[in-house]
């Protein structure tokens, strides 16, 4: 992918507040220099145009979603071409991406349409720098839940709507889990806070210069079932690098899918940071650990991520260099008191901000 076109998915659950995003993106980063792209939300397009995924013939049911993908992909590349014409750096936000459409169906009838479209999700994952997804209302903001500005929303205003339109959330989240992007962005009693936290993870994309948010952590034991959880495994080595700079060198499994990300994070003021994101291959991969810190162990731990009343969690259980240590962490919520803790965790400690509890630290040898 071009180096000055960035290309993202603004997703998430049914009444998410993606509409409101959009104009807020087009117009915070149009002001800033950027040409901005929208692709339109092409399931949309398809029940304006008369299709119904609750149709009882499966046939049709099929041929739409099969016809949704194909527009999708069809739709990118002609904005993907408009970017390449452009000459100041590009951004294309597309309202939902390829992997929302397999949260529609049976995984068999997903691997069906994407073979026949010469794809598979690995490949549909990989075309998009970063995957944004908000948290629907329906889930920890109730009183906002609304389908008003969509006319073809079938997940309605009553209990039945609302528990459908959280489990079509998971089931996204689900399905772009292993995007090495993936920001979920977390439901807050002020709208706005929402907002700017896309505005500030899309200028992470683009690299831009962001002030240091502390995200909040805490010291925890689970004392019970965590509903819906997706299970990953981490590898996390950190590797040489220049003063007052953090590399870092991730390896993330769920299952039989692997992603290996290369993070670099310099500070360039007492208050902002620079971060930079980059997949590696698995031979790159290999090739960097032979750069790892030889003053710092490998972290090994394993994540355990989930939705709690609109809120999105982290829950890391370490392995290696420590053992016994349990880190549960939620991005996006400045305020202690604003956090809904699930009743399956006891909360220990708060350690927002403590750096001993840092990873950087954590894989310090003593």
């Amino acid at each position: 992918m071009e180096s000055n076109i960035k290309r993202i998915v603004l997703t998430g659950g049914p009444c998410a507040g993606k509409t409101t995003a959009l104009v807020r993106i087009i117009e915070h980063f149009s002001s800033r220099g950027f040409k901005v792209f929208t692709v339109p939300e092409v399931p949309t397009l398809y029940s304006q145009g008369g299709w119904n995924y609750l149709t009882k013939n499966r046939q049709l049911y099929y041929e739409g979603e099969r016809a949704i993908l194909e527009t999708q992909l069809a739709l990118e590349d002609s904005f993907m071409r408009l970017a390449q014409t452009c000459t100041k750096p590009t951004l294309i936000v597309c309202d939902r991406g390829t992997m929302d459409i397999s949260a529609y169906m049976t995984p068999e009838m997903w691997d069906d349409i994407t073979a026949r479209a010469g794809t598979d999700s690995a490949s549909l994952r990989s075309r998009y720098d970063a995957v944004l997804h908000l948290v629907s209302a329906a889930d920890g903001a109730e009183q906002y839940y609304t389908t008003a500005n969509n006319a073809t929303r079938y997940e309605q205003m009553n209990e039945e709507g609302l528990r459908i339109a959280r489990e079509l959330d998971k089931k996204v989240i689900k399905a772009w889990s292993a995007h090495p992007h993936l920001r979920v962005i977390n439901n807050h009693e002020d709208f706005d806070k929402k907002l700017n936290r896309v505005i500030r993870e899309i200028a992470n994309v683009l690299e831009l210069p962001q002030n240091i948010e502390e995200e909040r952590k805490y010291i925890v034991e689970l004392t019970g079932d965590i509903p819906e959880a997706i299970n990953s495994d981490i590898t996390q080595t950190y590797l040489v690098a220049e003063p007052g700079c953090e590399v870092r060198l991730r390896r993330r499994s769920w299952g039989s899918k692997v992603v290996n990300v290369h993070t670099t994070k310099k500070k360039i003021s007492p208050t902002e940071e620079l971060v930079t994101e980059r997949q590696v291959s698995n031979n790159l991969y290999q090739s960097m650990l032979q750069q790892a810190d030889p003053y710092r162990h490998t972290i090994r731990k394993q994540r355990k991520s989930f939705i709690w009343k609109g809120q999105f969690f982290e829950l890391d259980t370490f392995l290696e260099p420590v053992s016994n240590l349990m880190i549960l962490e939620t991005k996006g919520t400045s305020e202690a008191d604003s956090i809904v803790f699930p009743p399956f965790l006891k909360i220990k400690e708060d350690i927002t901000g403590n750096t001993a509890f840092y990873n950087y630290n954590i894989a310090l040898k003593k």
